[in-house]
């Protein structure tokens, strides 16, 4: 990562901890008499063993006082200083993730179909977690750290001069140490998190199709997939871990260096009477504790590096480009149902076009169907009209008012729609069935018994308190079509859009619910894609598909006179 790219990445962490700047004041301060209160406790000592070795029991016993005061203050401030880091910590993660959760609201969903789902869920769950880990460890330690490196040298200088010399002329060792590890470790986990992500996708798109790779024996080539991945991502992490390694054997070597020189050098002192044993025994414990804090900085240094390079991966999240804010746009006046398509082109990649230059016109309270062969642009078609993605050229009208020019919400509250993929999110049946309704219990157990799903519903133990899972699991496609039929039935919409609403249902259920269906289009204007024709014979329009142009349209009848497309297609189905 370049340096400018490092900095901005730091300077951004920095505020999201701006707003708990109390938090991080009070670790300061905790830190500060935590480590006043370590720091005195060797002075203490010492003065301890040379009233020992002159005899004198008050001073001993006094001095034995002390130094429980001083060691239960260190541990008061030191719980204080815990808990502010914990507070701090935890709530720049929150932050992090609520804004990631945030952003992902309003990115397009462009973003979301081209990127695997679960490098989007590890960027805001592990790497958010991996920042808070790594400011917690670095608030937790640098802090104390630094204090203690400038109070024991000046603990020291004041026992023996020339003793602290030897310290000081040993610790720039301990800082080209800190510096070489620091500066190879950033990119090398930056790498492992990346692979971590592929990983997480990876899994994530397995587990969630487990059925169809044991269907098609996909295991074998999925595990020599997943070993790649997993080879690279170990790869990565033997790197860093290499050498973020690295810390403890080089800072404990500097470490016995410095304890050395300290203690030979403080021997020499005792000899020449320049010294006590017990100043001497102070001085040890004080370069004891000046060492400790280069192997912690160092090994925080290297967690925060791992925290900055999670931190950079979420804040890339944060940066992609969002959908325009239309919020200022007015909103789509109450809808008749006239929808105009004026010569639509769109392609999800430039140079590959779906739709090619369509233009057709829906009469208020029109059902218009639109048939046509796989990766003709029916679906595409449905996206432009609820403005998941934007036309390339060409207009979108609803009642004279340009779709472009109205915010989204307001164009997608007019608009019902159910999709052959199903979405179930983890609740009850009755959360599921209202989803984006305030409707009453009595209006639900309605819209239930108009879908034929009230029988299933009364089969649960709790009824509609029954808790189902997101992924469906312990419910039928056929079932959870139903119940996305029937909140879009709650719902009450102007519009309906319907994309093989019944792939997934029984004939007989479905001809009950066409039924349904055929009442909830009355006065509105309605889309409905198909692949079973016999469903779209009594459409207003038939749109007929192919190559993402229209070729033919007209009503059903028309249609088959004409023996062109549409006629084979559907003589297809019942030949």
């Amino acid at each position: 990562m370049k340096k400018s790219a490092y900095l901005s990445t730091l300077r951004r962490l920095l505020s999201y901890i701006k707003p708990y700047g109390v938090f991080l004041a009070v670790s300061i301060i905790s830190a500060l008499f935590s480590v006043l209160a370590t720091l005195f406790f060797p002075l203490l000592t010492g003065r301890a063993i040379d009233a020992i070795a002159s005899f004198d029991g008050d001073s001993f016993l006094r001095y034995a006082a002390y130094m429980a005061v001083s060691a239960a203050t260190a541990a008061l401030f030191q719980f204080v200083m815990n808990v502010s880091n914990n507070k701090l910590a935890y709530s720049v993660s929150r932050d992090i993730r609520r804004d990631a959760f945030l952003s992902m609201k309003k990115l397009p969903l462009s973003y979301i179909d081209s990127h695997p789902h679960g490098d989007i869920v590890a960027r805001m769950v592990a790497d958010a977690d991996q920042v808070s880990d790594g400011l917690l460890m670095g608030f937790t330690q640098l802090f104390t750290g630094i204090i203690t490196i400038f109070g024991t040298l000046i603990c020291m200088f004041a026992v023996n001069w020339r003793v602290a010399l030897v310290v000081l002329f040993v610790t720039p060792l301990s800082l080209l140490s800190a510096s070489f590890i620091a500066k190879r470790t950033f990119s090398l986990f930056y790498k492992q998190n990346s692979a971590r992500g592929e990983q997480t996708a990876f899994i994530d798109e397995m587990v969630t199709s487990m059925d169809v790779v044991s269907a098609f024996g996909m295991e074998e080539s999925n595990q020599r997939r997943f070993d790649d991945i997993n080879k690279r991502w170990a790869g990565a992490s033997l790197l860093a871990v290499f050498y973020s390694s690295l810390t403890n054997p080089v800072t404990r070597f500097v470490n016995s260096i410095v304890y050395a020189g300290v203690a030979l050098s403080g021997a020499f002192s005792c000899f020449a009477a320049l010294m006590t044993i017990g100043e001497l025994s102070s001085i040890l414990s004080y370069a004891s504790q000046y060492t400790k804090p280069f192997n912690e900085i160092s090994g925080v240094m290297t967690e925060f590096q791992n925290a900055m390079a999670s931190a950079d991966r979420v804040f890339r999240f944060l940066d992609e480009n969002k959908e325009s804010d239309d919020s200022s746009l007015p909103a789509l006046s109450p809808s008749k149902g006239a929808v105009d398509f004026d010569h639509i082109s769109f392609s999800y990649n430039p140079g590959h076009p779906i739709i090619r230059d369509i233009s057709f016109k829906a009469e208020p309270g029109m059902r218009i169907a639109i048939v046509g062969p796989t990766g003709c642009g029916k679906t595409t078609l449905i996206n432009l009209l609820m403005r998941f993605y934007d036309p390339d050229s060409g207009t979108i009208v609803i009642d004279g008012q340009n779709t472009s020019e109205v915010n989204r919400k307001s164009l997608r509250k007019h608009f019902g729609m159910v999709l052959q993929d199903t979405w179930i999110m983890t609740g009850t049946v009755r959360d599921n069935i209202s989803f984006g309704s305030d409707a009453d219990d009595e209006r639900i157990m309605q819209v239930a018994r108009t879908c034929h799903i009230d029988g299933y519903i009364a089969s649960l133990p709790k009824g509609y308190d029954e808790v189902i899972s997101d992924d469906g699991g312990n419910i039928s496609a056929g079932q959870k079509q139903l119940m996305s039929i029937a909140r879009v039935m709650l719902s009450d919409p102007d519009m309906l859009i319907l994309d093989e609403a019944t792939s997934n249902i029984d004939t007989r259920t479905e001809m009950l619910i066409q039924e349904a269906f055929s009442r909830l289009m009355e006065g509105r204007t309605s889309f409905i894609v198909a692949h079973r024709l016999s469903t779209i014979r009594n459409a207003d329009l038939i749109i007929v598909m192919k190559d993402g142009r229209i070729i033919e349209s007209g009503k059903h009848q028309e249609l088959l006179d004409k023996n062109g497309f549409y006629s084979n297609l559907y003589r297809s189905q019942f030949s």
